[in-house]
């Protein structure tokens, strides 16, 4: 007993020491990914006040990227600008570069571009992760909600990367990283107009993605099921929600934003951030269709039997 009891005493402290060196080998890989990814580079974030995008700010901030962050408040845009000068060094950061984007308001895109390009004079990286949601049946959901979510989720960030690529093709180099949702790949009901756009803009990036390539341009597009707003969120028990959720209340925006910055360290073209099941039914739906709508459609079932039982 006492032989077993010393042991216990010291492999308790061993596992402890092993631990910290192991996260403290994990925060100097990502701090040397952050320096090597992102510093003195220029740096859209086309919404900086989402969950993701705060985030994003604050990691490339720290690692010494010239920001550009995006939003649809002005004064919510200078309050982050604040907060990221305030918790950082000015001797080794870049104060933040401001601009108002709508990417529901088209006609001004033509201004908000050149706004951009203004700030430095050229662009190294762009995150694309503005998104519009709807949740309804489809015939419920009227055209001008279809032409919104299109608007947002779709010809924003389409038109964006147009007006943005002369630069960075003049200068043979960049780095296009759009953050999408796993419904660009497949869709599930009651999302009918979300997920058609979602489709549209993966398929954009996709094609631009070959044309691009021989401007040392690099395009990658990060599929997730969803990144949860609040460490609260409640989850949805429906059938079809295991589908496209990561576990119970989503990837956090911290997780989602180390995997932006893994992405443009490895320029890989695409990532696929789910659990096994929703990686499982995104297989299904490319080789066995049939099962995978069969599913789709008991799923809706359910959801309708149990609304009527309340």
């Amino acid at each position: 007993m006492d032989s077993v009891w010393t042991t216990t005493v010291l492999l308790v402290p061993c596992v402890v020491v092993l631990t910290a060196g192991l996260f403290y080998l994990y925060s100097f890989i990502t701090a040397l990914l952050v320096n090597t990814s992102v510093r003195n580079k220029v740096v859209v974030v086309t919404d900086a006040l989402s969950g993701l995008g705060k985030e994003c700010a604050a990691v490339f901030h720290r690692g010494g990227a010239r920001l550009i962050l995006c939003g649809r408040s002005w004064e919510k845009l200078e309050e982050l600008a604040d907060d990221l000068a305030n918790a950082s060094d000015p001797t080794v950061t870049f104060p933040s570069k401001l601009v108002l984007l709508e990417f529901g308001d088209l006609d001004s895109m033509p201004e908000v571009i050149c706004e951009i390009l203004e700030c430095y004079g050229c662009l190294d990286i762009v995150i694309f992760n503005s998104s519009m949601k709807v949740r309804a049946p489809a015939q419920s959901v009227s055209l001008e909600m279809d032409k919104l979510l299109m608007d947002n989720n779709y010809f924003g960030p389409a038109t964006l990367a147009k007006g943005l690529l002369p630069s960075m093709t003049s200068r043979r180099t960049g780095h296009l990283l759009l953050v999408n949702s796993i419904q660009g790949k497949m869709a599930v009901p009651f999302r009918s107009a979300y997920s058609a756009s979602k489709h549209a803009v993966q398929a954009f990036f996709d094609c631009l993605r070959a044309e691009v390539e021989e401007y040392g341009i690099s395009v990658s597009i990060i599929n997730h099921t969803f990144i949860s707003r609040s460490a609260h969120a409640e989850a949805s028990r429906s059938l079809w929600s295991l589908l496209y959720t990561q576990k119970p209340l989503g990837v956090s925006p911290v997780e989602a934003a180390a995997q932006v910055l893994q992405t443009l360290s490895s320029r890989k073209s695409e990532v696929l951030i789910a659990a096994s099941l929703p990686r499982a039914a995104l297989y299904s739906r490319c080789l066995f269709p049939d099962v995978f709508f069969s599913v789709m459609a008991a799923g809706v079932k359910s959801a309708e039997a149990a609304e009527s039982m309340k």
